[in-house]
């Protein structure tokens, strides 16, 4: 059962300032440029805070002195003032976009390695639209804050030193006053964000289960519009589509309440600054110092304002990391041991050695069964849905670790070896057909990338899949979308096949690799499939009982072992489990015919 469904909410730990240190690692790559970012800022901050000075020096003395030269002088030093302020923004937005965009590559790249060596237990575990906004969503979120997010947290502060600095060379009693705002705001801050924060963690959890839903009903169409459930799955969208909604608007709500008290304090604290300033007779206050102070009490807000909404994006990244480090933090349960060696080219013993296994640690599937098979062996897996077949042709793959007991290769514990020098020697076959969106030769190519144009029409030759592709337009160019959109079930099945036997693998693996083909087909696949066979082990799981008549041994699965075992004429003599499944199947293709 999936640990969170697209209606359910993920639980994660509250929030971790440490998400925000380990997230430095991106950061100290491009530290040197950021370094050189924020010295730009700092520049084309104090550039556009001597321009008020040069108004106020203006108003005071150049134009009441009717010095038209010197205000000529003055706008020039201001056009310098405000081109080197624009200059040096543009130069440092232009390297943080790139910083912004490699965090973005180097997360995501970090992210899709680990996510490549996960077992399959974790994405039978998860929807897979909500691994999906991890990729994407969540680190276009969190590279914005770790690029120009830090970046403008410290030009933010340190527009507040100057901005200060400024306004106390301007007039000391004139800035206290602005100053005595500040402390409001602060408990004003103080209360409001943990209602955000819990706010906008409804709001990531909310979009995940819409994008997760809608994912899973881009994959379903068919089923979808099959069974006519369009109504239904609006009512489902609809219902995540509005808790979303309802979600965004209470944090936006929350977060504008800011904003709100800002402006609000601001406007306060700028009317008493005029007014103190009017008063204000020893010294008295010029028109000029009271244009400067105006200038940069209004300035002082917006950093403020803008750490405000940093604080917020904040939130939200700890957020977005949070679920990203859950991710990266996922263990591989399914690796390379420590000293774990190579796999010598294999002969083709298969051992099963008191093996018990379980998907959930809870219900065993498979409990101390036990199997030798002999290399160059065909065995062949039948049984009732669910007993356990594709199970065993899983863990021979190690594609999930033992509950128990021991699987052996040639005499070796496959768990003491790497994982690719075993799969390399072995072809596996899902039952699963999945065709990747490209052309039908790189599909087939996908098993062996070096295979000669000759290899693969061999192998298409084998499974009788060269006739159908000759006769599309391109041949083997001929583009397939993800999927196959374009293909039969069977033509899937059939390109699937051939990627499989590409490999010339010593241990072939085939799960239902029949099971979508026409019995025309499946006629002419057998003696090439046979042929195959020779020389190498093969584990065939089949619903189709007349396709592994000429295995070497059937094994009947039920029960969470081997019920029997035998060759076909061996176990029809019994009259057992596998002599009344054969006799139902066969009862029901000649119903069937006619």
């Amino acid at each position: 059962m999936a640990r969170n469904r697209f209606d359910v909410d993920e639980k994660f730990e509250s929030y971790n300032i440490g998400h925000l240190r380990r997230s430095m690692v991106y950061i100290r790559r491009h530290a040197k440029i950021m370094i050189i970012s924020l010295i730009f800022s700092a520049i084309a901050v104090i550039c556009s805070l001597i321009t008020p000075k040069i108004v106020g020096y203006a108003v005071d003395n150049t134009i009441p002195n009717k010095d038209v030269a010197q205000l000529f002088l003055l706008a020039g030093c201001m056009a310098v003032l405000i081109a080197l302020n624009i200059l040096f923004s543009l130069l440092r937005s232009k390297q943080m976009i790139k910083v912004g965009q490699q965090i973005v590559y180097d997360i995501r790249k970090d992210l899709f390695q680990h996510l490549q060596k996960l077992p399959f237990q974790y994405y039978d575990d998860r929807p897979h639209g909500k691994i999906l906004v991890r990729i994407i969503n969540y680190v276009n979120n969190v590279s914005d804050m770790l690029s120009n997010g830090i970046i403008n947290f410290f030009l933010e502060i340190f527009n507040i030193i100057f901005i200060v600095g400024f306004m106390f060379s301007t007039h000391v009693q004139l800035t206290l006053v602005v100053l005595a705002g500040v402390p409001v705001l602060g408990i004003i801050l103080i209360i409001q964000k943990p209602r955000q924060r819990r706010a906008w963690r409804a709001v990531n959890n909310k979009s995940s289960n819409m994008n997760a839903y809608f994912q899973e009903s881009i994959d379903g169409t068919k089923i979808t519009q099959s069974f006519t459930r369009q109504e239904e799955n609006a009512k489902i969208f609809e219902k995540l589509n509005s808790a979303n909604k309802k979600a965004v608007m209470h944090a936006s709500m929350l977060s504008n309440t800011v904003p709100w008290f800002v402006d609000n304090i601001s406007v306060i604290v700028i009317a008493l600054m005029y007014l103190t300033g009017i008063a204000w007779t020893s010294p008295a206050v010029t028109f000029g110092v009271l244009v400067v102070m105006g200038d940069y009490a209004w300035r002082l807000w917006q950093p403020i304002l803008n750490i405000s909404n940093l604080y917020n994006q904040l939130i939200n990244t700890l957020a977005y990391l949070e679920r990203i480090f859950e991710t990266m933090d996922e263990p591989v349960t399914v690796d390379d041991l420590p000293g774990a060696t190579e796999m010598k080219p294999i002969e083709g013993n298969v051992q099963f050695k008191d093996v018990t296994f379980s998907y959930d640690g809870e219900v065993n599937v498979l409990e101390h069964m036990n199997l030798d098979v002999k290399a160059g062996q065909s065995i062949a897996l039948v049984g009732p849905t669910g007993a356990g077949k594709t199970t065993i042709v899983n863990l021979i793959s190690r594609f999930y670790n033992l509950t128990g007991g021991e699987v052996d290769i040639d005499g070796t514990d496959i768990s003491t070896v790497t994982l690719h020098s075993l799969r390399s020697q072995m072809g596996i076959m899902l039952q699963d057909s999945f065709i990747f969106s490209g052309t039908i030769l790189d599909n087939i190519r996908y098993s062996k990338l070096d295979a000669t144009m000759e290899e693969v029409k061999k192998a298409c030759h084998i499974v009788c899949a060269d006739e159908f592709i000759e006769e599309m337009e391109d041949g083997y160019n001929t583009q397939v979308q993800e999927k196959g959109s374009r293909l039969s079930q069977g033509q899937r099945q059939l390109i699937a096949f051939a990627r499989t036997i590409l490999r010339d693998p010593r241990i072939l693996i085939l799960d239902e690799a029949t099971s979508s083909i026409d019995v025309k087909t499946e006629k002419q696949l057998q003696e090439g499939l046979q042929n195959m066979l020779k020389g190498r082990t093969s584990f065939i799981v089949a619903h189709r009982l007349s396709t592994i008549r000429n295995c070497d041994r059937i094994l009947y699965i039920s029960d969470k072992g081997i019920l029997e075992s035998g060759s076909h004429d061996e176990l029809m003599a019994k009259k057992g489990l596998y002599y009344k499944l054969y006799l139902s199947q066969t009862d029901e293709e000649a119903k069937a015919a006619g």
